[in-house]
């Protein structure tokens, strides 16, 4: 009896991708959709209760136990877990690109060039995007992992298509280094880690529902679909098998994540953490569960990435209570601002804390977003930011940082191979405390600006990711109006969170009474 129910054109049009084997797990695994549904009211409710009664987010009772496993908080803190080993293909990681792996409404072979770009870039792993920079409309979702099955398993026509990806990256490479970056493109395509972003715990799936008609969680479905259908091909090839899990908020939710990935395993006769994965921090809880999140993850768990939209955007919904809190324009909000400061630093702590056989985890640092397109001046000036910005993350002890673009790649690349270190696995820093003094820091505002010019900023890039949102694409190319036709300012590349965030300060504005600096 079938557990799941997916319509006949779906089957039909995606045969390639609902293998039999896929469906058997899917029907399998459809036992946690309740597990999923029941830890995202879970979330909700506390956001809830935070929201009505003024109440901030604070650090677990380090005599508990993480939800969803037998491991005690304090001994999550302590190390007192046992973690992955990291990978010979994840040991170096200086640059991971990120973007989706199918485009909106294309034909197979004009969408499957982003795969290609990817894996021609030089980039040391690619992020191949389920999840905040792939449109969700119509079967984009399908596309997306049906490019990627062609591609890991080197499809004629994706080897075809390669081949003409490779000279268009070279020519424009002849233009702007003088020599080419890819010399030859069938061994290129080896050279980066194929990794892929899942979709959350809070999103489901339009296609399939499980046998009671509740939409079976997105999660399940995309970690399947990617791992089922290519898990053979990857590892023959001497590849791991690699996620990316995003907007995870409690260790609890990890384990929630633990239970599907072993369970998953299991089916497979895999050994137990042949998945690894990496977490992005995305959220203000999550900071203050960190070393939880690691136990909680066990022999899945690499290391945590630190972004900045979807984080910044975390923040202000927890602090959308207090009306003393109030963001500056957007551009203020740095990595090295306040709060996210803090949050960066904890991150770095956390990783560098041993597990209970002296293993360490990594940190992936956070988005470049710029595009190297505009006037010889304006890109020259935001190349030379790209670099500091990648500088410092390798000063502050990243194993590398990830670029939103191809084109990116060998601009700041170099930056982690003029150190050659593979990575900064067990970097000596400072152990994580748990005071109210860190807790404060997780919410600290710094003096910064709050202009007209950057309420027009904010407004301008909404509607402009609206338009694109609508056109069926997740990440887009923007720059705020006022700068249109100035070839000095470079557009940079936004997805989801990028829409989210600058609502969401323009939110606190009005609500909150914004003071206005100028």
């Amino acid at each position: 009896m079938s557990n799941i129910k997916i319509p006949d054109r779906i089957l039909a049009q995606y045969s390639d991708v609902f293998t039999d084997e896929v469906i058997s797990i899917l029907n399998s695994l459809s036992r946690f959709n309740s597990d999923i549904k029941f830890a995202m009211t879970k979330r909700m409710e506390r956001r809830a209760e935070r929201h009505k009664n003024n109440k901030p987010i604070t650090f677990l009772d380090p005599e508990s136990y993480i939800p969803g496993t037998s491991i005690k908080v304090q001994d999550a803190r302590d190390g007192k877990f046992e973690s992955a080993v990291i990978p010979h293909d994840l040991q170096r990681q200086w640059i991971q690109g990120t973007g989706p792996a199918a485009k909106p409404r294309a034909t197979l072979e004009n969408s499957i060039r982003n795969v290609a770009y990817a894996l021609l870039s030089g980039a040391d792993g690619w992020m191949f995007d389920g999840e905040d920079a792939l449109g969700q409309i119509d079967t984009m979702s399908l596309d997306n992992q049906r490019n990627l099955k062609l591609a890991i398993h080197k499809d004629p026509l994706f080897l075809k298509v390669a081949a003409q990806i490779s000279t268009e990256m070279n020519d424009w490479a002849l233009g702007f280094y003088g020599h080419p970056i890819i010399q030859d493109w069938n061994t290129q395509l080896n050279f980066t880690t194929k990794i892929f972003r899942a979709r959350g715990l809070h999103l489901d799936d339009r296609h399939i529902c499980d046998q009671d008609g509740n939409a079976l969680a997105a999660s399940i479905v995309d970690s399947v679909l990617y791992v089922v259908n290519n898990y053979e091909a990857l590892i023959s090839s001497g590849a791991s098998v690699v996620l990316y899990l995003p907007k995870i908020q409690t260790a609890g939710e990890a384990a929630v994540w633990n239970a599907i990935l072993s369970e998953l395993e299991s089916l497979l006769q895999l050994h137990p953490g042949t998945i690894k994965v990496y977490v992005l921090v995305e959220q203000l809880e999550a900071t203050f569960q960190l070393m939880e999140i690691r136990a909680a993850l066990g022999k899945h768990f690499v290391g945590f990435n630190t972004g900045r939209w979807d984080y910044i955007n975390s923040v202000a919904d927890a602090m959308a209570w207090d009306n003393r809190f109030v963001n500056p324009n957007i551009e203020s909000i740095t990595m090295t601002y306040g709060y996210m400061r803090n949050y960066e630093d904890r991150v770095r702590r956390a990783v560098n804390t041993p597990d209970i056989h002296g293993n360490y985890s990594l940190w992936q640092g956070g988005m470049e977003p710029n595009i190297p397109v505009g006037s010889v001046d304006g890109v020259k000036a935001a190349m030379e930011r790209a670099v500091t910005g990648a500088e410092r993350e390798q000063r502050e002890g990243a194993s590398g940082k990830w670029v939103a673009h191809w084109k990116m790649v060998h601009i700041v690349r170099p930056v982690w191979e003029k150190h050659g270190a593979l990575n900064q696995l067990g970097r000596k820093f400072p152990a994580l405390n748990y005071t109210e003094w860190d807790a404060t820091g997780l919410m600290e505002l710094e003096p910064a600006p709050r202009t007209i010019r950057g309420a027009r900023n904010l407004l301008s890039v909404a509607i402009q990711y609206g338009n694109a949102f609508l056109q069926g694409m997740q990440a887009a190319a923007l720059k705020p109006a006022d700068f249109f036709g100035n070839e000095d300012i470079l557009y940079l590349m936004e997805d989801m969170a990028t829409g989210e965030i600058r609502l969401s300060i323009l939110w606190e504005w009005i609500h909150k009474g914004a003071v206005i600096t100028e």
